[in-house]
């Protein structure tokens, strides 16, 4: 009998150690195929309203070039964000910030918030204050630095509870306002740095994003001043390739127009509003399956463009990146879903898309 009794209970301690493994998802898991994964983030997606929905695409800003933190706390009371960039402040505001919001999340019944960072190696130590020193992404010269910047960057972000990290840049060196920002001084370092960075990144629960898509580098110009163009070849579209095959979960896409490209061209759309460039290409063509974010949406090249943020959406953008007026946003959007179902698809997925990555942080 105490044999029969012992076989039994490890045989239920072995099934419901199976059981909750099954149920324990991870960053990797995002892009499996998984049914038991699609049926969590169906169930999710359906216990939603509309506005919750639609809150999902929206991240706005909080810090010193962002939103007032009373403003996001009364967006998040509204029903009408899903995620917070946390723009230029201290590491103890941003950590405090989380905290409270989060609380407020619970509060109000909505799904917990992605938190993001521009966390690249060049900028942290000015956008974070109080995070731990590194180099400059220029100044790095190898692969056991990248992993150790990485390291210490993803531990800074994890105290703080920022769970996307919007880095690393993988563009060309030439443009001065990106090209320090990234590993593009030498170029065959781009693609091992930047993937080095991003696995790094990934294996602590953290976000990974590359851009700026389709190629920031090798224009003169500065899309936080006014719309940039690429004149002809996507001469920096042979970056992304590597880096989605290898599993990075984000890319951001710029402000950048393309003209004289027969097969790109934007037509004088910002490529954040082009469905040629966010879903021929960059969803389609080069089959990326994870998040796509629009760089900041009050910059200078899309900022007058008229209604960008439903354009964005509608382009096949996941993420709307501090858009001017994330309440106005909230409401085009909403509009725009309720009479045009080929644009509530898109959204759906989107949103679907979002629900994934939020269950495979661990966050719901």
């Amino acid at each position: 009998m105490k044999i029969i009794i012992l076989t039994l209970f490890f045989g239920l301690s072995s099934f419901l150690a199976s059981a909750q493994h099954k149920d324990t998802y991870t960053l990797d898991s995002f892009l499996t195929t998984n049914q038991a994964l699609d049926n969590k983030v169906n169930h999710i997606f359906q216990s939603l309203n509309t506005d919750s929905k639609i809150a999902q695409l929206i991240m706005p800003a909080s810090g010193r070039l962002g939103q007032h933190e009373d403003t996001i706390k009364a967006l998040l009371t509204d029903q009408l964000i899903g995620g917070v960039l946390l723009l230029n402040g201290t590491k103890d505001q941003f950590t405090r910030w989380i905290a409270e919001f989060e609380a407020m999340n619970i509060q109000h019944k909505n799904l917990p918030f992605m938190y993001s960072a521009d966390a690249e190696p060049s900028l942290v130590n000015r956008k974070i204050i109080g995070s731990t020193p590194v180099a400059k992404a220029s100044a790095i010269s190898n692969l056991s630095e990248v992993l150790n910047v990485a390291g210490v960057i993803s531990d800074d972000l994890n105290d703080i509870g920022i769970n996307y990290n919007f880095s690393p840049v993988v563009d060309m060196a030439k443009n001065k306002t990106v090209g320090y920002r990234g590993f593009g001084s030498n170029p065959e370092n781009i693609i091992p740095f930047s993937n080095a960075f991003i696995k790094k990144t990934q294996s602590q629960n953290i976000i990974a994003t590359a851009k700026h898509f389709p190629g920031h580098g090798l224009i003169s110009g500065d899309t936080h001043k006014s719309l940039q163009v690429i004149d002809g070849e996507l001469k920096e579209l042979k970056n992304y390739p590597p880096l989605i095959d290898s599993g990075v979960l984000s890319i951001m896409v710029a402000h950048i127009a393309v003209k004289n490209n027969p097969e790109f061209s934007t037509n004088g759309a910002p490529a954040t509003t082009s469905s040629v460039i966010v879903t021929d290409l960059l969803r389609d063509s080069l089959a990326f399956k994870g998040l796509i974010v629009t760089d900041a949406m009050n910059m200078g090249g899309v900022a007058s463009y008229p209604n960008a943020s439903v354009k964005a959406i509608d382009a096949g953008c996941d993420i709307l990146l501090m858009p001017k007026n994330a309440r106005k946003a909230h409401r085009e959007i909403k509009s725009e879903y309720h009479k045009n179902t080929v644009f509530s698809s898109r959204v759906d997925l989107s949103v679907k898309r979002i629900i994934r990555m939020k269950i495979c942080l661990g966050l719901l």
